[in-house]
């Protein structure tokens, strides 16, 4: 089956949205499990501590949320645009539609 026509630009670009999105998700769990996993190990008397939490705690939980915040605020300003949502065809045919009725007074 061959296709008859051009996929539409705004596919490819929620397509790279999309995998932009799941990337920085797997980063942030990556973050997430090594920081509570890798630097929670061990005997909890030995913990380092920072502000009264554990420092595996602080790191994978209060501190990741707000550094993976900034990176998604960043990664939309930088690779998301604002693109319509509407059918490209069926705007211009409504405009031209002569089933439009205008006010009457």
């Amino acid at each position: 089956m061959k296709k008859t026509e051009q996929q539409d630009w705004r596919y490819a670009q929620a397509n790279k949205e999309a995998l932009l999105s799941l990337g920085m998700y797997a980063f942030y769990f990556i973050w997430w499990y090594v920081c509570a996993y890798g630097l929670g190990e061990g005997d909890p008397s030995e913990y380092t501590y920072i502000w009264g939490l554990p420092s595996w705690f602080f790191l994978s939980c209060i501190a990741g949320y707000p550094l993976l915040s900034f990176l998604l605020w960043v990664m939309v300003k930088i690779f998301f645009k604002d693109m319509p949502l509407d059918d490209e065809d069926a705007s211009t045919s409504e405009s031209d539609s002569p089933n439009k009725t205008s006010e009457e007074a």
